[in-house]
């Protein structure tokens, strides 16, 4: 399974918006400096984004692009789909009932990977752009703290002591 930049950066150059823009227009030359992006790679995913309806643009002096909708209605999985980004782990089509086999039949971890897929995008439809925002994306595999990163089993047993 590989998220490509085009996922990546869209996901990115979104955050930036939400937490940037405050209801302001933002320039994506202001977004590329930042995230440090090539602006015209942005401005092809800023199109695919706007026809998805997921951002506005404003045109003129001051313009440039604000969220469609409030980040916290807006979920990553939406970002990812928006800019045709597919998520999926397999190597055969989505929803195809062919095999990535040269006989079409399906490979033994097919049923794996199409899980894994399927709880990617679970969890990417889970998590909005708030939730980015706002550092509320904590991994289950470990506890963020100030200055380090604790092992879950390391972090317990430092509250047994």
């Amino acid at each position: 399974m590989r998220l490509s930049t085009k996922g990546r950066y869209a996901v990115m150059a979104m955050v930036d918006l939400a937490s940037s823009g405050k209801g302001a227009p933002i320039a994506l030359a202001d977004i590329a400096e930042r995230q440090e992006i090539s602006l015209s790679y942005l401005e092809q995913l800023f199109a695919r984004l706007r026809k998805g309806g997921l951002v506005k643009s404003v045109r003129g002096p001051g313009g440039g692009y604000l969220l469609a909708r409030p980040a916290d209605q807006m979920r990553i999985s939406d970002i990812i789909f928006a800019v045709d980004e597919p998520i999926r782990a397999t190597r055969c089509a989505a929803g195809s009932p062919a095999g990535c086999r040269t006989n079409l039949g399906r490979c033994l971890t097919h049923d794996l990977w199409e899980e894994l897929g399927n709880q990617i995008h679970l969890y990417l439809s889970s998590v909005t752009v708030a939730d980015v925002c706002e550092r509320r994306v904590l991994g289950s595999s470990h506890v963020m703290l100030p200055d380090a990163v604790v092992e879950p089993r390391a972090a317990a047993a430092e509250a047994a002591e």
